[in-house]
């Protein structure tokens, strides 16, 4: 007798808590199954020939060991658990690793990753940090490499049209998490930060028209339950680098606090933009995943020359996606967060702070380095945030 498969919430914790369950029994299917660092590696790409893109992750409650021979202390400790993980074998469900230039230390990892781990596959795109019209180009030139890259792993062509379908199947997901976002608008929200995590680490790990079955489960499930999150005194946007553990939400929600609305990569950041169908598939996508993707790995000002004698207006053009974040999800403040030693995040924070000044909205910023026992101390400032703000 075939086993219950479990649906909605109960299935998202599920995948959430056990990753790898569900690429496994696809390999034994047949399916390839890559992994990739970030957001950035095109996972329409994959999905056009039938390969299964799984996202690599770390593990802040798995102490490092492994990774110190590769990489100093003074590094990511997200991408240091991220190796250590790999080193360690419990990667070893996947054929073969995709890269991005994320930043120098993640480009580093790619390196390492192909060196010490030896996948049986690797490609790494060296993609542009700005939006000149000369980085869209470079970032075009590098996705026809990569699709060369990926057809010659999968043995054969990646047709226009499969393309095309498969950025239509993942505008698909990219909708229905917005759609999930937008029942977080309510008071209460009808969904918590910390589930919100749990719904994209589990779409992160399965075939993308999977992840769009789960995502309307989750969505229907929600909309009707009447045991969701209770009404809290405030309602934050959390903005940063990577969250990909729940300890952290938990350690907020746990207090007199909503979270209603983030703008991380494990969250909104990799959705809320569509990628435009175009003639050649190759245009849409590198201006997706260079332009639309609000990262601080890219620096989003096209004319350095205009604004540099302008601050805020410069704070403006990067920033005020944030304001409206905070308008429409009706957030009361704003934390941001970073591991330590995450420069692309780090630089920003100062900017962020000044645009989120100028705009009325509080803030307050926090440091960890990717441990379960970093959030501790958090906990305290947070509470004395909450009690300026409520």
């Amino acid at each position: 007798m075939t086993a219950e498969v479990s649906k909605g919430l109960t299935r998202a914790i599920e995948l959430y808590q056990d990753r790898s369950s569900r690429a496994r029994e696809l390999r034994a299917e047949g399916k390839k199954v890559i992994g990739y660092l970030c957001i950035y590696p095109v996972l329409e790409m994959m999905t056009a020939l039938d390969i299964v893109p799984y996202r690599i992750f770390g593990d802040l409650r798995e102490p490092v060991t492994e990774a110190d021979a590769y990489m100093p202390a003074v590094n990511c400790p997200f991408l240091r658990s991220c190796l250590d993980i790999g080193l360690k074998g419990k990667y070893d469900l996947l054929d073969g690793v995709v890269t991005s230039h994320i930043c120098d230390v993640g480009s580093t990892l790619s390196s390492i990753w192909i060196y010490a781990i030896k996948p049986p596959f690797s490609h790494h795109i060296d993609m542009p940090h700005t939006l000149h019209e000369t980085a869209l180009t470079q970032e075009k030139g590098l996705l026809e490499d990569y699709r060369k890259a990926l057809e010659e792993f999968a043995g054969k062509k990646m047709t226009a049209e499969a393309l095309k379908a498969a950025i239509r199947t993942h505008n698909e997901q990219r909708a229905l998490v917005r759609e999930l976002y937008e029942l977080k608008k309510p008071d209460p929200p009808l969904i918590s930060g910390s589930e919100t995590i749990q719904v994209i680490k589990a779409i992160e790990s399965i075939p993308v028209d999977e992840g769009n079955h789960l995502l309307r489960e989750v969505i229907s499930e929600v909309k009707e339950r009447s045991n969701g999150p209770q009404k809290k005194s405030a309602r934050l946007l959390v903005w940063g680098s990577i969250i990909d553990d729940t300890a952290m939400m938990e350690m907020i929600e746990g207090l007199d606090a909503n979270v209603v609305m983030d703008d991380t990569c494990v969250g909104s950041r990799p959705y809320f933009e569509d990628v435009e169908l175009t003639d050649d598939p190759l245009d849409g996508l590198a201006y997706h995943y260079l332009a639309d993707i609000k990262c601080s790995r890219t620096f989003r000002v096209n004319n350095y020359m205009d604004v540099r004698k302008d601050y805020m207006k410069d704070l403006e053009i990067r920033f005020s996606y944030l304001k409206d974040y905070a308008d429409d999800w009706k957030a009361d403040g704003v934390i941001m967060e970073s591991v330590r030693y995450c420069d692309t995040h780090g630089y920003d924070v100062p900017g962020v702070r000044d645009y989120l000044d100028n705009v009325g909205l509080p803030s307050i910023y926090l440091e960890h380095d990717y441990t379960e026992g970093a959030l501790a101390p958090l906990r305290t400032r947070v509470q004395g945030f909450l009690e300026i703000i409520s």
